[in-house]
């Protein structure tokens, strides 16, 4: 697990709020958190809590996963992981057994490949 990056995290928030037309204010109001506290987040003063991250991604209508990423808490690979479970769980045109057997087919497929992939890198003795 990475450490965490606040200062690309704070520029990217700031991005991110400015593209959605937000003050400071604003959003610190829509994640519940200070004014104060949001604006140290954004200049890299502050690093924020997995809780806070989700409650900032929330109000500003972006993946939380992204900010974990940013932040340096979660892997990239994690997060496309943890999306395409979340598409799957929210997908209205299945049921909960066919969503619970596409995500044990899923998991089978990635741990069939990430098997592959070890012996694939393991040294061959000549």
């Amino acid at each position: 697990m990475a450490s965490l990056n606040v200062g690309n995290l704070g520029e990217y928030l700031r991005e991110q709020r400015r593209t959605a037309q937000l003050s400071l204010r604003q959003l610190a109001e829509a994640a519940g958190v200070s004014n104060p506290y949001l604006s140290q987040i954004e200049r890299g003063l502050r690093k924020p809590s997995a809780e806070v991250l989700q409650q900032v991604a929330k109000a500003l209508r972006i993946s939380a996963e992204t900010l974990y990423v940013r932040a340096g808490i979660l892997d990239e690979k994690d997060r496309d992981e943890l999306e395409t479970r979340a598409v799957i769980l929210a997908d209205p045109s299945i049921n909960e057994r066919q969503k619970q057997v596409l995500l044990q087919i899923y998991d089978s497929f990635r741990k069939e490949n990430a098997a592959e992939n070890d012996a694939e890198q393991q040294p061959t003795d000549t």
